[in-house]
């Protein structure tokens, strides 16, 4: 089978401006190059075709001392006002938010030594998702592939009628980068400013609305029959210049791509309205209890990685900011966590257990994080003198569950102020290479990056044998 990637004779330049047409999930051309992932087989190297990873994202950065990681004997500018929890395993505390995920601690873990060294916001999501760390302070797209994109890369022998890697919207220093935009997420309702470094807008939804149907934007998924006549009249004229036959490939491999999009499972595995009403009233009536349902419906169907930002619109006298980037100059950060953290621990747990009484924590890893952690020492920056904290990647929690991994535990573990980990300190990178573990990815795999170069997938970090 020819391999439209080698042989398209077209440049890429006319092919981004393809790809601007329509569907702002597939602004950057998603539709032809992913008929691209339909068509390319000679590279791809299956892995584990069995799991998948749902990554709820929060942009800014959570603090450590919050949430997985309380200091109850350090001082007070340090502590803050929340305390610690016991939860069902013992030696495992957690904030006093959080009563119902300290009934099931025996289904998740808490890695509290991973560390890097960026502490800006796209930098620092680029650093922790791709495990390079890029030459921009702050680059809009991802200088590296994201772990979603590399994932879609590979397991491209296992898409059906799903899309592989699904997102709410982009992230910001998030991205495919060399490896071409038929490797980004597919994304309903994609909003431009979560990419902008904007910290003040709406959170993007997932889910669909009550009435069942998709909340797309216009160039959503009913948007692709058009995209596919614009597609035909471009390839008639490319044909003029094609005499190998490629084209019928390209045809072909655009009719398979619009019929996944559009495809029932698709359109199916968006719509919560499908559950039963116990079901969507244990994840919650809220954005995040939406979402996550979404989410479990998504990898559930097939979808092998799925990302979702975990925005949160505050009340305007707690702050102005949806994001976790909780200075005192955008939120007062104990009201902030006063209103996040209930609703994080209706929606959480009800995505835990349920993947559990599906069955689907052996393949199914969900994933709580950001970018970083915040400053141990709590900070008064803005004219009210509201608390608040920076950016701090020197120490940070993150929050694992099923995935066939080992749960009820504790990773690690930082100082007596969550300042630096003292116990089995890691780069993140371990982080990413225990996922590309669990779905088959060898991380020494090179690949080409813009300036011809081989690029490893990782050139550092280890599977965190805790877990594994």
């Amino acid at each position: 089978m020819t391999d439209c990637r080698t042989c398209t004779p077209i440049d890429r330049r006319s092919w981004l401006k393809l790809g601007a047409f329509s569907f702002g999930a597939l602004s950057s051309g998603f539709l032809p190059n992913l008929s691209t992932i339909l068509s390319a087989k000679e590279d791809s190297k299956p892995g584990n075709d069995d799991f998948s990873v749902i990554l709820f994202w929060a942009n800014g950065g959570p603090s450590q001392l919050d949430t997985f990681d309380l200091k109850p004997e350090s001082p007070i500018e340090y502590r803050g006002p929340f305390r610690p929890i016991r939860t069902n395993v013992p030696g495992i505390d957690i904030c006093e938010f959080f009563p119902n995920l300290a009934k099931i601690a025996d289904k998740f873990s808490i890695i509290r030594s991973l560390h890097h060294n960026r502490s800006q916001h796209s930098g620092g999501a680029c650093r922790l998702l791709t495990g390079y760390s890029p030459v921009a302070a702050n680059p809009i797209d991802a200088e590296f592939p994201e772990i979603g994109s590399v994932v879609a890369k590979y397991l491209e022998e296992q898409v059906h009628s799903v899309p592989p890697f699904v997102a709410n919207t982009k992230f910001y220093g998030g991205g495919p980068a060399y490896l071409g935009a038929a490797c980004s997420p597919y994304m309903p309702a994609p909003n431009p400013l979560t990419s902008s470094g904007a910290n003040t807008y709406e959170p993007v939804p997932i889910y669909t609305s009550g009435d069942g149907s998709l909340n797309i934007t216009e160039d959503g998924i009913d948007n692709l029959k058009v995209r596919s006549k614009l597609l035909s009249k471009f390839d008639k004229f490319r044909r003029d210049f094609d005499k190998t036959g490629a084209m019928k490939a390209v045809d072909k491999f655009n009719r398979q791509a619009v019929e996944m999009l559009s495809s029932p499972k698709t359109r199916e595995a968006f719509d919560i309205t499908r559950e039963s009403e116990a079901t969507r009233r244990m994840y919650g009536d809220t954005h995040w209890g939406r979402s996550l349902l979404t989410c479990r419906r998504l990898v559930e169907a097939g979808c092998r990685f799925v990302q979702c930002q975990a925005t949160f619109r505050l009340k305007p006298e707690t702050g102005r900011t949806s994001t976790w980037d909780d200075h005192s100059v955008n939120a007062d950060i104990f009201k902030s966590y006063g209103e996040k953290l209930p609703v994080f621990d209706e929606a959480v747990p009800a995505l835990i257990n349920d993947l559990y009484q599906r069955g689907l924590d052996k393949r199914v890893l969900f994933v709580f994080c950001g970018e970083f952690g915040r400053t141990p020492k709590i900070a008064h920056q803005d004219k009210s003198k509201r608390p608040g904290r920076d950016h701090w990647p020197q120490a940070m929690s993150i929050f694992v569950s099923g995935g066939g991994l080992k749960m009820g535990q504790v990773v690690g573990a930082t100082n007596s102020k969550a300042e630096e980990p003292i116990d089995r300190i890691m780069d993140s990178n371990c982080l990413l290479a225990t996922i590309y573990h669990r779905f088959g990815i060898d991380t020494a795999r090179h690949h080409l990056d813009n300036a011809g170069r081989p690029m490893p997938i990782l050139t550092d970090g280890t599977p965190i044998r805790e877990l594994i």
